[in-house]
């Protein structure tokens, strides 16, 4: 009989295999910086639809959640909620920034400060090291599955996982991406149902979730586990990660249109919402069947190797996988593309030269991998350190980005009051147990702050004195010499 670690191992390599073809077929058809970071700008609704909602079934919605679910009740449905809402907010708020041809999310706060080189380049410093971070907690949450199920070492999981999606991803770039994205998100939500429906069978619907796990756990929304305010703090944080990270922008900007993002992300917030139940149900299910696991991020793998024959127990492995190649994939390509177009600019005052934007992509490509391999090397828990992230990088971010984009006073020393002053307020309750204890995480503390700084700053800073229309020409130059889609071009094709 074939040992049950060998046939999950297998099962992994095999998914690899399959990827890293599809990623070999993709590079015959990438020619130029444009295709391979920003997949052509030529995504329609299906593949957008598909790679969005892979990514936000991410490590922490997906694995972590479930973990989260197995201590604290129905608060792990506190994930979708806040996704689904972060959804349809981007939705909104900035969708329609498709039709400018941006490149980065830097680029785009650049454009709502009268291109401000400073503002570019100080978000391009912080994004690049969030976008890594993002890649290390990917990382760290796909190598505690794999090991948990195959017995390797951890460290040894964690350089198979960064290998895992690192090769297709140099391979075959964005675009390649997102075509592994729609079929890992589909096994995703194939494999989470499954896993929701058998192991509710399995402890006797939701009598048994009731009687296996405290009250305060069954509660709604597990309010009475977390308290109000640190539930709604969760679900914020969530948002928050995606209004602000990169790699959700980085969809905005390679869709076919405004449309396109509109129609597609309207889907990924219905969709996502659904699945807010499943993890929820996963982790409750495992607490009943087993209360003493010591680390809870293993719950969705204890369920996946106790409920299941070993070859159904190999596909859930592939879905739960797939929630971390996913989202690191994603990550990967965001961090890059903000490391060519905007980081190299700011160290050495020019942009890379076009026709050899294919082959600096994926060098820069294994650069970010191996420092997020790095970090992840180092760390252990997934939920803490994401969250922790968020509040101290992105909510600033996130808050001078709406100031730039609607409030016409807003200046650059504004936004940057927003993004110091977010921090500043996310580090301090993170620091002070009263503080923290109150509100949960510091997301709330911080937007606030970076509210408050931003409008104050700007109030007494002088207008800005550059107007849109000019700010896009000189961004469109800038962007003209990688040849990625610009025609001074950066503007959408008609719809």
């Amino acid at each position: 009989m074939i040992d049950d670690n060998l046939v999950y191992l297998l099962a992994f390599l095999g998914a690899l295999a399959v990827m890293l073809g599809i990623g070999v077929w993709v590079a015959r058809r990438t020619g130029s910086g444009e295709d391979f970071l920003m997949a052509g700008r030529r995504l329609n609704t299906p593949l957008l639809m598909g790679t969005t909602l892979a990514t936000l079934v991410g490590t922490g919605s997906s694995l972590g959640a479930v973990g989260f679910a197995y201590e604290n009740g129905w608060a792990g449905t506190l994930y979708g909620i806040g996704g689904a809402f972060g959804v349809f907010a981007l939705l909104w708020l900035f969708s329609d920034v498709r039709r400018h041809g941006f490149m980065t999310f830097s680029e785009e706060m650049s454009y709502y400060y009268g291109a401000s080189r400073l503002i570019k380049g100080v978000v391009s410093v912080i994004l690049l090291l969030a976008s890594v971070g993002w890649l290390g907690a990917h990382i760290l949450g796909g190598a505690l599955y794999l090991s948990y199920l195959t017995g390797m070492d951890p460290a040894a999981a964690k350089i198979v996982v960064a290998f895992g999606f690192g090769l297709y991803t140099v391979v075959g770039g964005y675009l390649a991406v997102v075509i592994t994205d729609a079929v890992q998100g589909t096994i995703l939500f194939v494999g989470f149902s499954v896993l929701a429906v058998v192991a509710l069978v399995r402890i006797g619907g939701l009598d048994g979730i009731a009687e296996g796990a405290p009250s305060a756990a069954t509660s709604m929304l597990g309010v009475e586990a977390l308290g109000v305010l640190p539930a709604v703090s969760l679900a914020l944080v969530i948002a928050v990660g995606v209004l602000a990270t990169p790699s959700y922008r980085q969809r905005i900007y390679s869709a076919a249109n405004v449309r396109t993002v509109r129609r597609s992300f309207a889907w990924v917030g219905l969709l996502f919402a659904v699945f807010a139940v499943l993890p929820a149900v996963a982790g409750l299910a495992a607490r009943t069947l087993e209360p003493g696991l010591d680390n809870p991020d293993l719950a969705f793998p204890y369920l996946a190797t106790t409920l299941f024959p070993v070859w159904l127990g190999a596909f859930l492995l592939i879905a739960g996988l797939s929630a971390t190649m996913s989202s690191g994939d994603s990550d990967a390509v965001a961090g890059v593309t903000i490391l060519l177009r905007d980081v190299v600019q700011l160290v050495t005052g020019r942009l890379p030269r076009a026709e050899h934007m294919v082959r600096n992509s994926r060098f820069a490509l294994v650069g970010v991998l191996g420092l997020a391999l790095a970090g992840a090397l180092t760390a252990d828990t997934i939920i803490d350190y994401i969250t922790l992230m968020i509040s101290t990088v992105l909510t600033g971010l996130l808050v001078a980005s709406v100031l730039g984009k609607f409030w016409p006073r807003a200046t650059w020393q504004g936004g940057l009051a927003a993004m110091i002053g977010g921090s500043a307020m996310a580090l301090a309750v993170e620091n002070i147990a009263s503080w923290s204890g109150f509100w949960g995480n510091p997301v709330i503390p911080s937007l606030l702050t970076a509210l408050a700084a931003g409008v104050l700053v700007s109030l007494l800073t002088p207008r800005r004195r550059i107007s849109g229309d000019e700010a896009l020409r000189l961004l469109a130059e800038e962007r003209a010499t990688l040849d990625v889609g610009t025609r001074l071009r950066g503007e959408e094709p008609k719809e």
